[in-house]
């Protein structure tokens, strides 16, 4: 009888093992899945809107702020577009980055605080500074649907006609900056100076 006690236990104490050693394992793996698709570049999702006009809206200016974003504002020059909310980490990170850019005159920055508290934009911007020519307040996100925004921060490159030119999933970094997005708007500004001219 001992025999068979001992029999029945070792493939329990067997199954206990494999579980504490199976589960870390598996967990381990799901965070590195996690991290590769957290810190890889999000730019390669696709976008139903590239290649097409800006969505139409009209959103109400943040908070403290004078003017609001229309489809309007986005037509006749390039700019940059960028989904951003108080919340988001990653928004914070690209901040920094975005003041330096406005300071330059480069290209008109506009903003889209996606999902945010009135009350919250309004302080994230007073402590961080404002980069944005304009902002509008996308209270319930109904224009971030509009734009496709799969999560904040995204940032859109602007042709002077309107046409969504590129689309950036993610945090800008001083290397995405300056290696794409001012490209692309350097490009469609020449491009544009070009067919101006007779």
């Amino acid at each position: 009888m001992t025999e068979e006690v001992e029999g029945n236990a070792d493939p329990v104490s067997r199954r206990s093992i494999s579980g504490f050693v199976l589960v870390p394992l598996i967990a381990f793996a799901l965070m590195v899945l996690f991290g590769w698709g957290l810190f890889r570049g999000g730019d390669d999702l696709p976008s139903a809107l590239l290649g097409k006009p800006v969505p139409d809206f009209a959103l109400p200016p943040v908070l403290g702020r004078e003017e609001g974003l229309s489809t309007q504002d986005l037509i006749g020059h390039v700019s940059l577009v960028n989904v951003f909310a108080s919340w988001c980490v990653p928004c914070r990170a690209e901040h920094p980055l975005f003041m330096e850019l406005s300071a330059t005159g480069e290209v008109p920055l506009y903003g889209i605080n996606y999902k945010d508290p009135p009350d919250q934009a309004r302080a994230w911007l007073d402590e961080l500074g404002d980069p944005y020519a304009r902002i509008g307040a996308d209270i319930n996100g109904r224009a971030g649907i509009e734009w496709g925004v799969y999560g904040v921060p995204e940032t859109y490159v602007i042709a002077p006609d309107g046409i969504i030119a590129y689309r950036h999933v993610g945090p800008i970094t001083r290397a995405i900056l300056q290696e794409t997005l001012l490209p692309i708007v350097r490009d469609h500004k020449t491009q544009s100076a070009k067919e101006k001219t007779p």
